[in-house]
């Protein structure tokens, strides 16, 4: 079968002038949906910013979008070939790669050692300390896939899978992990958790149909609250960050900004709307550039 180009897409003309096989292939990582990759990314960015990094390490910034990149398009397609039985009972997943047949299960595998291979070249240009933090993150990604099965709170693991690279960031620009790079990733748990629930709201009928759980649906009527409170969470933890480099108020204006994307968020969110869920999902790209610049701000003025 030829690929169909999802409705979420956003590079519907790019990824649509490829030959059949190659599109499949790039549907298969989201290639099409970069929303993905930047998530993966911010933390990251984050952990060096804080770290007085944003100059000096820019180049380790673009390391680490590059191995976003790859990483995000190797946990999709991991993540695919675990599914894709589940995909195929999803009228939003039954058209990915595997799950339409346009793919073979070993062509995946393939394709995911490739990709893997760009992640290794990443890995290599970190000092050992952080390439050792980095390796742990493979155990809670291979079981990434499971947890939907077996939690209500898939959207948590996603947290503790997608925050990573604040660890990996942090480490290799201050070479440990003490305090504030932890607090920086258990906020970004928590806004993993938010901005998930919200996109787990477009699938909330079909899950309920195969038996997929997820946060969206133990919230409920009240998803909105239940986001708004991980949204804040998130936001004390990364001040407490602050906080620890620079033990002054105005660190925590520098959270403003951040704070009032989110509270747009909550406010104008529709749960019932797929399309209205999808957009406030892809804003927390600029909710990602928000807490970039607040760390680089944070970072540079610490003592």
């Amino acid at each position: 079968m030829e690929p169909e180009i999802v409705p979420d897409t956003q590079y519907r003309g790019l990824v649509g002038i490829l030959p059949a096989y190659p599109r499949a292939l790039a549907l298969l990582a989201r290639f099409d949906r970069p929303i993905g990759w930047q998530l993966l990314f911010w933390p990251g960015a984050w952990g060096v910013a804080l770290a007085k990094g944003a100059v000096e390490r820019w180049d380790l910034i673009l390391w680490l979008a590059l191995g976003s990149i790859a990483m995000r398009g190797a946990g999709c397609v991991y993540n695919d070939i675990v599914d894709r039985g589940l995909d195929r009972q999803v009228a939003r997943t039954r058209n990915r790669p595997l799950a339409s047949g346009a793919v073979s299960v070993k062509a995946a595998w393939l394709w995911l050692a490739v990709l893997c291979l760009v992640g290794l070249v990443v890995l290599l240009q970190l000092h050992l300390y952080a390439q050792i933090v980095a390796l742990i993150s493979l155990a809670p990604v291979a079981a990434y896939p499971f947890m939907k099965r077996i939690t209500w709170w898939p959207q948590a693991w996603l947290g503790i899978v997608f925050s990573w690279a604040a660890l990996v960031g942090w480490s290799e620009a201050t070479g440990s992990l003490m305090m504030p790079g932890p607090l920086l990733y258990a906020g970004s748990i928590c806004w993993v958790i938010g901005y998930d629930t919200i996109y787990a709201l477009q699938d909330v009928e079909d899950d309920a149909l195969v038996g997929v759980r997820s946060s969206a649906r133990v919230l409920g009527s009240r998803v909105r609250p239940g986001v708004a409170i991980f949204y804040a969470i998130a936001l004390a933890l990364w001040g407490a960050a602050f906080w620890q480099l620079r033990p002054d108020w105005l660190v925590l204006v520098a959270l403003l900004p951040a704070a009032v994307h989110f509270a747009w968020q909550v406010a104008t969110l529709a749960p019932a709307d797929g399309a209205n869920a999808l957009h406030r999902f892809r804003s927390n790209r600029y909710a990602g550039l928000l807490i970039f610049l607040a760390c680089i701000v944070v970072g540079q003025t610490s003592f």
